[in-house]
């Protein structure tokens, strides 16, 4: 059947921002600090490019350091892809995209050892191997931790190192990213690929630290939109705002109704969230505890998983609220390994940066101080 269409409201194209006060030039621009923005970073590196990452608070003040589940990889001899293609399908009820789970179950063991060849440092046994279990929507060992439920938190320590130690790569912290720049072209709005950012750097540059960097690509790693639930697991910067950013530059945004969170957090008392993170952000319950065998109860005592899914506590996020709360809204859906709110704008036009003509009136170039 035909779905209806809905005309929505025309999005500004730029935010009602004053003009950049300085200029700046990269190879790549990389907004976000987590492990897909950091991740890219290092990856451009190797590929002999610069590149400048921006971030709107500190390097670690997003979601990555608060994952406490691990990292699912076949390692063990008896597991395969397969197997593990066909649970990350399961878990997707039907809407996975068969060939990012091709990439996730065919490479996970390869980028799990680029992490530990960055300096990531996962438990392992007496004998030097790494420590398997499992988590929600898994039938086999193949999750890694970090010192128990730090998983996050030490992939986080280690990709910030990794960045720190090249020259090349140039960290901007405490900057909103304001808007994509779009080079002239042919579109519809005579624009353009996307050429670079405009952004607010609290303390730099001209008085109110609107400055805009040039590029021959932007990344956006800027993760997802948790916090427009009153309450939630993600932290208080997943305000969606890299999502809007895309949108009012002409992106094509898909699967916004994917919230990811977290299938198990500890309810607090209105305005008692994550200390230091924001009253909407509720503590998390990590998932390796129901993978070790712990148990979901009700207030009675009861084992309320028990019947509602063949895999009891390991089920997914999409059984637990609904089980637990009696509701969910939105309808919840969730996967054995998650790589939404990760969105990029690249182009590769032949021109060297400084060459361009960016659709934005002119600026006075100079370093921030």
């Amino acid at each position: 059947m035909d779905l209806p269409t809905v005309d929505l409201p025309a999005l500004p194209a730029l935010l009602a921002a004053p003009a950049p006060g300085w200029v700046e030039t990269t190879d790549v621009i990389v907004v976000g600090s987590g492990v897909a923005g950091l991740t890219a970073a290092l990856h451009l590196r190797e590929a002999g490019l610069h590149v400048t990452v921006v971030t709107k608070v500190n390097i670690d003040d997003g979601s990555t350091r608060w994952a406490q589940g691990g990292i699912a990889a076949v390692l063990d001899p008896a597991d395969t892809p397969a197997a593990h293609a066909r649970d990350t399908e399961i878990a997707g009820v039907g809407l996975c995209d068969r060939a990012a789970v091709r990439v996730l179950v065919e490479e996970g063991p390869t980028r799990l050892r680029e992490l530990i060849r960055i300096g990531a440092e996962f438990d392992r046994h007496p004998d030097g191997s790494l420590m398997l279990t499992r988590e929600g929507g898994h039938r086999a060992d193949r999750i890694v931790h970090a010192g128990g439920d730090a998983t996050g938190a030490e992939v986080q320590r280690a990709l910030h190192a990794a960045v720190q130690r090249d020259p090349w790569i140039r960290l901007v912290e405490h900057a909103l990213v304001l808007d994509l720049l779009r080079a002239p072209g042919d579109g519809p709005d005579g624009l353009g690929p996307a050429c670079g950012i405009t952004l607010h750097v609290l303390g730099e540059g001209s008085e109110d630290g609107v400055g805009a960097l040039l590029a021959r690509a932007v990344v956006l790693a800027t993760g997802g939109m948790g916090q427009i639930f009153s309450a939630t697991t993600n932290p208080g910067v997943s305000t969606g705002d890299g999502v809007a950013l895309a949108m009012r530059a002409g992106a094509a945004v898909t699967d916004v109704e994917f919230v990811q969170f977290h299938p198990t957090a500890l309810i607090t008392p209105a305005g008692q969230g994550v200390p230091g993170a924001g009253h909407a952000q509720q503590p998390l319950v990590s998932e390796a505890l129901r993978g070790e065998g712990a148990y979901l109860v009700d207030s009675d005592g009861k084992r309320f998983m028990v019947g509602q899914h063949e895999l009891a506590e390991l089920a997914l996020g999409t059984w637990s609220p609904r089980a637990s709360t009696g509701c969910c809204w939105p309808p919840a859906r969730s996967t054995s390994s998650s790589t939404r709110g990760t969105w990029v704008a690249t182009s590769w036009p032949a021109a060297s940066p400084p060459s361009w003509r960016p659709a934005w009136r002119s600026a006075s170039t100079r370093r921030p101080t």
